[in-house]
């Protein structure tokens, strides 16, 4: 059993990480400054694992709460999951996710390195491949990193900092190894029914579309229908966020000694908007209102994965591959959860 540092517990991916690793059973302290983040998901989780789980309220770029808690802690790796997320967000508040997601980072990793830590476990984003051109899909690892939004560049320079930080330990004989995950668009809700996905305001393009569909939305916006596609939308790659958050473990597992490595983590198929809206009506039964609206700012025509590397590296293979499998997860537990963890 290993005790595991998760920032950003509280969050929709965060919240199943810390699910998944005490499942394994590890020990969890979540950080979380609970901006965005629920604290229903980490007091279920607390009352499922009886202590087992701390739940630490404050920012990983406060460096003397993060020196405070690992110090406190026998903490033996980190997940690291808190940021700022949304691409049309982070055009028109640029300075705002440099500082949570850079600035952060660099003081979560400083008080790492000062603590000992050599395991780290970066969320990264397929944002950081930027808008490529269709024949350069399915994109690897070694494809162009051109971001075209703030966010993807704090990804990528999230990746760059701590590749810089593994070779300069390496230079002088410590141990460092930290895994850079690229997921794409994350969707679903945990196969048990007791997380989701409840953000505010969502952005998503699967849950608002569960939404429009029962009428408890307004029509979903199709932003931008003259993408260079077949049917002019936008085209994206998804994972289910249980699939997601295996590949995080089986990384953990396999984080050892001196390395730097970088994995794609999606379903490797592509769909477009209009394709995603058609899925959700066939499973909820329910046809999608929906309008025409222009493009969001940094948005890319089309990204999808090849994943074949974590496959083969991490022994990973998504549980749940198909679209319709996906967006039924996602829309049983709304079903259950009308007012989301407030229900």
């Amino acid at each position: 059993m290993e005790h595991i540092l998760v920032t950003g517990g509280a969050g929709y991916i965060g919240s199943h990480a810390v699910k998944a690793l005490l499942a394994a059973g590890h020990r969890v302290t979540a950080l979380d400054d609970f901006r965005r983040g629920h604290m229903s998901p980490l007091e279920l989780l607390s009352a499922g694992y009886p202590g087992r789980l701390d739940v630490v309220e404050g920012a990983v770029a406060d460096a003397d709460l993060v020196r405070t808690v690992l110090s406190n802690h026998d903490i033996s790796a980190v997940m690291h999951f808190a940021a700022l997320a949304y691409v049309a967000e982070s055009v028109d508040k640029p300075i705002e996710y440099f500082q949570c997601n850079v600035t952060g980072l660099i003081a979560l990793l400083a008080e790492c390195a000062r603590a000992g830590i050599t395991r780290f476990i970066f969320s990264s984003s397929c944002s950081v491949y930027g808008d490529l051109p269709r024949d350069a899909m399915p994109v690897t690892e070694d494809s162009p990193r051109l971001p075209v939004s703030p966010y993807g560049w704090t990804k990528l320079m999230g990746e760059q900092l701590l590749a810089a930080h593994a070779h300069a330990e390496h230079r002088t004989g410590r141990d460092f190894a930290c895994t850079f995950l690229r997921y794409f668009n994350v969707a679903g809700a945990d196969s048990d029914g007791v997380l989701g996905e409840d953000h505010n305001p969502e952005t998503h393009l699967i849950p608002r579309a569960i939404f429009a569909a029962l009428g408890r939305a307004p029509a979903i916006d199709i932003c931008g229908t003259d993408f260079p596609t077949p049917d002019g939308t936008a085209v994206r790659d998804f994972i289910h966020v249980e699939d997601l958050v295996d590949a995080h473990l089986l990384a953990l597992e396999r984080a050892q000694g001196r390395q730097v490595k970088r994995y794609n983590i999606a379903i490797g198929k592509p769909y477009s908007v209009r394709e995603v809206l058609e899925a959700v009506a066939r499973v909820t039964g329910k046809p999608v209102p929906s309008n025409t609206a222009p493009r969001r700012p940094g948005d890319p025509a089309v990204v999808y994965a090849d994943a074949s590397l974590a496959k083969r590296e991490l022994s990973w293979s998504p549980r749940h591959s198909a679209l319709d499998d996906i967006v039924a997860s996602a829309f049983h537990w709304f079903e259950a959860h009308a007012d989301g963890y407030r229900s």
